[in-house]
């Protein structure tokens, strides 16, 4: 092997990617970026929108592991954002509530479920610690309480199933991980918004169902375009996923 690639396969370590070819970040970041300008699609039910950069997003942390995708997603949000200022509610700083969803992912999909338990039980006592949080208790009782669950069996039973062929398998073990890494992101953005936009309780309230609802289609979604390339990229010598972590390159 040669010392470049060498080179190569030892950052993509150190960084949490398995044997992931550091321009395969570099491409999916510029797919984050480039999807912030591509119009929403309206959920019926819900009042909501569908970008596909939500669906990249925790893709990023499945893909290339817990600091590879924090690092992907942060790089993605951050141009996307400016590039598509609309997408910017909050300002400069929105590129870090997508890289705490990447991260929890990524720490999901490899079986290390308690570091994602700990940034959702973290949203939720922040949550608490302010006047419109306790006015709306049923928000983290609900919605966090699933993304702990989700995150508890992603990095159990999900993370399992990443490693398996059947296309449902890894369908649910992306889910799985997808739902409790936008929980563990809500809980930081909502915990922001209440610090920053002061949004009334009324409004909260009526997100207890309609926020889980929501993510659960955002994580559909990834499920829909991440089952696919775990199972073709390999084929054409491109790794990602848990399955890279573990990979052998033929050429040592």
């Amino acid at each position: 092997m040669s010392q470049v690639k060498l080179e190569e396969k030892g950052f993509a370590s150190k960084m949490g990617m398995g044997n992931t070819h550091p321009a395969v970040l570099a491409v999916w970041a510029a797919l984050i970026s480039v999807a912030h300008m591509l119009p929403s699609i309206p959920m019926l039910g819900t009042g909501g929108t569908f970008s596909v950069s939500a669906a990249l997003i925790p893709l990023a942390g499945i893909f290339f592991g817990p600091f590879g995708g924090a690092i992907c997603v942060a790089v993605g949000n951050f141009i996307g954002q400016i590039i598509a200022p609309h997408t910017a509610w909050l300002g400069l700083g929105t590129f870090i509530v997508g890289t705490i969803n990447g991260f929890t992912t990524g720490c999901i999909s490899r079986g290390k479920w308690p570091w994602a338990a700990g940034i959702i039980l973290l949203g939720t006592i922040f949550w608490y610690t302010t006047a419109i949080g306790r006015q709306a208790p049923l928000l983290p009782v609900v919605f966090y309480g699933l993304g702990l669950i989700m995150a508890i069996l992603g990095g159990t039973i999900g993370y399992k199933y990443l490693f398996s062929d059947a296309f449902y398998k890894k369908f649910i073990g992306i889910w799985l991980a997808s739902f409790a890494g936008f929980a563990a992101s809500a809980s930081i953005a909502n915990f922001l918004s209440i610090a920053l936009f002061k949004l009334p309780a009324t409004v909260w309230n009526a997100l207890v169902v309609l926020a889980p609802i929501e993510r659960a289609v955002f994580a559909l979604g990834a499920g829909i375009i991440g089952v696919p390339l775990l199972l073709g990229l390999p084929k054409i010598g491109i790794f990602v996923g848990p399955d890279a972590d573990l990979s052998e390159d033929e050429d040592e």
